[in-house]
């Protein structure tokens, strides 16, 4: 498939996506009944993200031309471990592979088996080459490269697996944002976004905050009442019953808008429904976090701005691995 069929094939998905149809209505569904966490609210952003980042002409076009593609560039067989954690968090390396003219064999997440399947038929329907380039499987074996996500734990099993070929193999990591004290309302709801969309199962979710001393907490827990409904939805409920039950036992000091924990923990991971905030003395100290291997993005006003985290672009890449620059490598 010439590159300018595979670009009009994903413009083609684009408008697909956009139309809403019936069809694409009862997929989205049927995520959500496979994936309790997977609310239609969160399903459609992320198939808007995908809309408007990843499937715009335009900027499938300017990243197209950075890399310099043309119709000779493919033809390994690419094995990719989708990760489950968030509606479509596959989308990127699927695009990836699929641009580059390689093949793709797709071992998808049992929490997320729906909606990316659903995307590919689609493709295949309206282009039959998609038959050869695009295959699912249940065990991946005899690829040429593997990209492959996961927990730190399953990290572990790829490397024994996938050690020996080429591989992008990427382990757990999460988001902090930099508060400076002075930010306006709007900046904090924007901050809530970047806290629970998806319910904060992302990494690019922030899961710590850094604040200065003295700071008051109380125009920030009514920032986040954006997302108090999270207390109606079960999954979310225990999870943020049991992290209250575990501070009242251990007698730990916590904030809370009834759906929100802010709680003083020095760890940059952080349970579902939890919020840790440190205190610094000096913004130049967070410079370190830079060079923090386990931090997907930082946000803030000198960062990404508030809001922002979870709206990658083409070339946002996870873990800072150009995964267009591997393929082409191969």
């Amino acid at each position: 498939m010439k590159l300018q069929n595979r670009i009009e094939l994903l413009l083609k998905l684009s408008d697909y996506l956009q139309n809403n149809n019936q069809e694409l209505q009862s997929i989205k569904e049927r995520a959500y009944y496979e994936n309790g966490w997977f609310v239609p609210e969160f399903v459609d952003l992320a198939i808007h993200n995908i809309i408007t980042q990843f499937l715009q002409k335009d900027k499938l076009e300017s990243w197209i031309k950075h890399y310099r593609l043309d119709d000779h560039i493919g033809g390994k067989n690419i094995g990719i471990v989708m990760a489950g954690n968030i509606p479509l968090v596959g989308f990127n390396d699927f695009l990836c592979v699929f641009i580059s003219g390689h093949k793709q064999t797709i071992k998808l997440s049992s929490k997320d088996s729906v909606l990316i399947k659903h995307f590919v038929e689609k493709m295949k329907e309206w282009n039959k080459d998609c038959e050869t380039l695009i295959q699912f499987a249940e065990m991946l074996k005899g690829c040429d490269a593997y990209i492959a996500t996961g927990s730190s734990n399953s990290g572990r099993y790829f490397e024994q697996y996938f050690g020996k070929y080429p591989n992008i193999i990427r382990r757990n990591r999460t988001s902090v944002a930099v508060l400076t004290g002075n930010e306006t309302t709007e900046e904090l709801e924007k901050l809530a976004d970047d806290v629970h969309i998806y319910f904060g199962l992302g990494c690019r979710n922030v899961t710590k905050i850094f604040i200065p001393k003295e700071t008051d907490f109380v125009p920030i827990l009514r920032a986040f009442d954006k997302y108090k409904y999270f207390s109606d939805h079960n999954k979310y409920k225990n999870n943020y019953d049991f992290q209250l039950s575990l501070a009242l036992l251990n007698n730990i000091y916590y904030m809370t808008n009834e759906a929100t924990l802010l709680i003083e923990n020095k760890q940059i991971f952080s349970a579902i429904s939890q919020l840790n905030y440190s205190f610094y003395n000096k913004i130049d100290d967070l410079n370190v976090l830079k060079n923090n291997t386990d931090i997907q993005c930082i946000v803030g006003q000198n960062f990404i701005p508030f809001g922002k985290a979870q709206q990658p672009s083409l070339f946002d890449y996870a873990d800072s691995v150009d995964t267009m620059e591997f393929l082409l490598g191969l």
